[in-house]
């Protein structure tokens, strides 16, 4: 698994139309609000042209990309903590994803109902976060009730998670995000218990017109702006292109890129802002019978790479052999590397590197 990314956004913004193309899910995808009444989960292999080289040069039978999963789940409006539209029933789908995507829409289209009447990015920014903050405040208050009475009985766990917890719905009754709280272990620990919707890093998709893919427009400035405020990215999509794309084979598609002025298509963009956001690095391991890509996050040591893999391997790790991904592909593989002096015997406590070709040693 790459990561796990939740969609959320307004009612026709182009949440499922992206989703769709992104995914080639096949769901149905309407102008009117609430066309998504059920989650829509779908996985992608992560496109990475190093795993193809490495696959291509030792000929592997099997290759295997790491995974994204994206959730779509029903449009959000203003009031939907108080049960206005669908309400928020549908945010516990999202609540264990590792990054949420806010589809926002970008584009003039008198075709296309907004739910409010018109375009306007900062608005529907706010709404969004608005409700995202109010499902987490009333999380946080039913479990802020539950350990009170705990802390009244002497318990220390609950008397320190009593503190993080009040501190947490201060925030939350400002309109603040969980995020911008600062914690330490054990406020850490209770967040990712009570997997908070606000406490996860977001990315914001500008989706614009085909026109607009490559240039921005005002939309994407007043977006964009607001992100830097919060420390968020922005990813420019269009729909539309997205959709095109998916209906495509590959050498049509790369046509198709080119023709709109696109190094790389939407899905690209967005899967490597959410690695840059998670922090989040790959390495691979090689061979003729399998060669795969993995997720980790940056500064994960080789015993914590290895049980990615199985838990097995990091229990029973003894060493890595590593290989620079360049080092590979210059030496023309592992025996050339080998031969160069540029296989690495690295312990417990190696960090791993993009890129690393890594073969695991370790007892059963």
């Amino acid at each position: 698994m790459g990561f796990r990314c939740g969609i959320v956004g307004l009612p026709n913004v182009g949440k499922s139309t992206i989703f769709n193309a992104l995914t080639c899910a096949g769901i149905e995808s309407a102008n009117y609000p609430f066309c998504t009444i059920e989650p829509n989960v779908g996985r992608v292999p992560v496109p990475d042209r190093r795993l193809d080289i490495l696959a291509r040069m030792v000929n592997t039978r099997n290759k295997v990309n790491a995974q994204m999963e994206f959730v779509d789940i029903a449009g959000l409006v203003r009031g939907a903590s108080k049960g206005e539209g669908l309400g928020n029933q549908f945010l516990g789908h999202i609540r264990q994803v590792d990054a949420i995507a806010h589809v926002v829409r970008c584009f003039e289209n008198d075709d296309i109902i907004h739910v409010a009447g018109s375009v306007d990015p900062l608005r529907d920014r706010e709404v969004i976060n608005t409700e995202l903050i109010l499902a987490d405040l009333d999380t946080v208050e039913k479990r802020l009730k539950k350990t009170a009475g705990s802390a009244k009985t002497g318990d220390k766990t609950a008397r320190a998670q009593l503190a993080v917890l009040e501190e947490l719905q201060r925030l939350l009754d400002e309109g603040r995000p969980a995020r911008s709280l600062a914690l330490d272990e054990t406020g850490q620990r209770l967040m990712k218990e009570l997997c908070l919707l606000s406490a996860k890093p977001v990315l914001y998709v500008a989706n614009v017109g085909e026109e607009e893919v490559t240039t921005g427009n005002v939309y994407v400035e007043q977006l964009s702006a607001a992100a830097v405020e919060e420390g968020a990215a922005v990813v420019i999509i269009s729909g539309a292109i997205e959709e095109e794309l998916s209906t495509l084979t590959p050498d049509e598609r790369q046509e198709y890129l080119a023709d709109m002025g696109l190094a790389e298509s939407g899905l690209n963009r967005l899967i490597k802002a959410g690695y840059a956001l998670l922090g989040l690095i790959t390495f691979f391991t090689v061979g003729e019978k399998e060669t795969k890509a993995w997720t980790i996050r940056q500064g994960t040591k080789a015993p914590g790479a290895a049980g990615a893999i199985h838990s097995d391997f990091e229990k029973g790790f003894i060493r890595a052999e590593v290989i620079a991904y360049d080092d590979y592909i210059a030496c023309g593989g592992e025996a050339g590397a080998k031969e160069k002096g540029l296989l690495r015997l690295e312990g417990k406590e190696y960090e791993v590197h993009d890129g690393d070709c890594i073969h695991f040693r370790f007892n059963v």
